[in-house]
Order: structure tokens, then C-alpha cells, then sequence
């Protein structure tokens, strides 16, 4: 049996959701020869040692100590201020590093740590899950396969059902970067085009604390595609239907919608349609639940050899050039054209 031993960095939220996942990753690989094993570290001590305690893992006083310990892949669950040099410390090591979105705070931060991996030809893969997520496979491939003609409209929703705590919000960088780079990412990803401009909008009809902090809770962005195809993406921190994640593709040929199933947040003001009837998600954890697991099981993979990187860091940054001009475009008004991409979408 080969070991496959992961360092995770942070048991916030989403840590302990990526340690339970690789803690679960054995069943799906132990019939291919392969141990997966779990260490961790955290500055919240107790905490992090009741996580590794619960899950078999074993715990380690430092990310030095954790990278020292011989892991042979890096998971950073951190606050996204620590991800720059989080990064660098597993690309320094010579070992591959996961981590959740975004590479930095902004683009301008991103950049050099961009430079630093190129520099040590370092393999990063970025956590944004949709790539994993089976509707939003599905629909590559049908336009892939020109199943949908050419797209005419697109447009991305992504609402959460209550909002993060304002402390969080404070430090997000905005609901565009916050929320909406997933909804840029996957449509860079699903049309391989360039998002060019971004003309967006937002407002705060909710607690007052998020506009103090100098948030909005509800957004909208008009984009523009390099190919002149139109789309939009919205956001709310407030849709107390629930957690709702969906993209409409609307093509010459045919539409899809992803993330239209019986557990989505909204009802049919239509006479004798009880669709959708089942009950709403409540958090992106449970609407992403299978797509988080795979996107581990990935990062094993991609740790193995055994598979191409699914979401590199020029992917990511190019996603963040897009929700930083809808940030710069929210705040004066205006319509922004993004910058130059790093690289062209996988």
C-alpha cells in the first residue's frame, strides 16, 4: 500500500470540510494500493487537535513543522491575507499545493506570488469547485459538442441564504470577489472566452453594518465577452429561499440551465406546478458537497502524476482580474474593461 500524506493549514469551515474529505478519500482509493493520510496544523491549537483527534489525523505545532513532517501535498484553508505566503512556503518545498480561492487579496498581490511559482516551477491547484460540479460538466459538453449552437445569453446567479458575519465581510475584498470570481471563473471555464468589460451595480437593503464596511449586499454585473456575447452575473448575501447557484445558457440551438433540480430555491408562480418540491440548500457546502470531495480526490491525483492541473493559479488570477474590475465598476459607476488574462481559460 502507497501513502499519499496531505498537510491541510487552517480547521475554519472549510478546513474541517477538506479534512473530512480527505479523511474519506481512503474508501475511493485504498482498491488502487493508495493510503491517504491526514495531517494538520492551525493557530487555534485545541481546536485543530479535537479536528485531527476526530477525523485519526495527526496533528503538527506549526506549518514548518507540517512541511518538514514529509507530507507530499500542501492544503491551505486559510484567511485569503495568508495565501501568498502559504503558497510560496509549499512551491518552496517542492511539493504541490491546493488552495482555496482567491491566489491573493487582488490581482496586484497575485501577481508576484504568479512570478514565484513560474520561478520554481511549482504546481498549484486553485479551490474553485464549480470545474467539479456535474451540471456545470454537463454543460461544457453539450456546448462543446455545439448541442447549444452558438451562446447568445448567459446568466450566472449565485445567492447565499444568510450573510456571513460583517467581521468576515470587512476583510472580503467585496461581493464580487467574495462570490461572484466563482461565476467568472466557470464561465471563462465553460465558453473559453474572455470576459472584456464589466459594467455592474449594487445595493444594500439589508444590514446597514455590510455597507459600513464598504460592502453591498446585492450586486449585479453586465459583462461583455470577447466574442461580443452578453451576459450577467447577480449576487446576494439575502435570499432567504436559499442557497441558490444557477447558470441559464441560452443558444441558438438549444438551453440549459444548471443547478435546476428539485432542491432549488424558488417555486413556479405557474397554477398546478409543484416543481421544485423538494427542501432547499441551506449553504454552498451542502449545494458543492459532491464537487468538493472530487475536488480533492483531484489534488491526489494531481499529487500522483496522474492528471493535468484542473485550475491552475493563471486561471484563478484571471478570474480575479474580471471581479476586480466589477469591484472598480461598482464603485464609480462606470463600465470597466478588464485587463489583459494571464492565460487563456483550461
Amino acid at each position: 500500500m502507497k501513502d499519499v500524506i496531505l498537510g491541510l493549514v487552517g480547521v475554519g469551515r472549510i478546513g474541517v470540510m477538506h479534512a473530512n474529505n480527505i479523511a474519506a478519500l481512503n474508501t475511493e482509493f485504498t482498491g488502487q494500493g493508495i493510503s491517504v493520510k491526514l495531517r494538520l496544523t492551525d493557530v487555534a491549537e485545541d481546536h485543530a487537535r479535537t479536528v485531527a483527534a476526530g477525523l485519526g489525523a495527526e496533528f503538527l505545532p506549526s506549518v514548518d513543522a507540517l512541511i518538514a513532517s514529509g507530507i507530499q501535498g500542501l492544503v491551505v484553508a486559510t484567511g485569503t491575507g495568508t495565501h501568498p505566503e502559504l503558497i510560496r512556503a509549499g512551491v518552496d518545498a517542492g511539493i504541490p499545493v491546493f488552495c482555496e480561492k482567491p491566489v491573493a487579496m487582488n490581482v496586484a498581490d497575485s501577481l508576484p506570488v504568479l512570478e514565484h511559482i513560474r520561478a520554481k516551477d511549482g504546481v498549484v491547484q486553485i479551490g474553485h469547485q464549480r470545474r467539479f460540479d456535474a451540471g456545470y460538466l454537463e454543460a461544457k459538453r453539450a456546448y462543446q459538442a455545439g448541442e447549444l449552437g452558438w451562446i447568445h445569453s448567459l446568466r450566472a446567479v449565485t445567492c447565499d441564504m444568510t450573510p456571513p458575519p460583517v467581521e468576515f465581510l470587512a476583510t472580503s475584498g467585496g461581493l464580487f470577489r467574495d462570490c461572484s470570481v466563482h461565476d467568472f471563473d466557470i464561465l471563462r471555464w465553460l465558453t473559453g472566452r474572455e470576459i472584456v468589460e464589466v459594467y455592474a451595480r449594487g445595493s444594500n437593503n439589508g444590514d446597514p453594518a455590510i455597507g459600513g464596511v464598504g460592502d453591498v449586499d446585492t450586486a449585479l454585473a453586465v459583462m461583455t465577452f470577447d466574442d461580443g456575447t452578453v451576459g450577467t452575473v447577480s449576487a446576494s448575501r439575502y435570499n432567504g429561499a436559499g442557497h441558490d447557484v444557477r447558470l441559464e445558457i441560452q443558444g441558438s440551438k438549444g438551453s440549459l440551465m444548471v443547478g435546476l433540480d428539485e432542491k432549488s430555491a424558488l417555486k413556479s408562480a405557474e397554477e398546478g406546478i409543484t416543481f421544485p418540491a423538494g427542501e432547499s440548500h441551506t449553504t454552498f457546502a451542502e449545494r458543492f458537497d459532491t464537487a468538493y470531495r472530487s475536488e480533492m480526490a483531484a489534488f491526489v491525483e494531481l499529487v500522483l502524476g496522474r492528471r493535468a492541473n484542473p485550475c491552475t493559479p493563471e486561471d484563478a488570477v484571471a478570474a480575479s482580474r474580471v471581479a476586480d474590475a466589477a469591484q472598480e465598476s461598482l464603485a464609480s459607476g462606470a463600465p470597466v474593461r478588464v485587463a489583459l488574462a494571464v492565460a487563456p481559460a483550461a
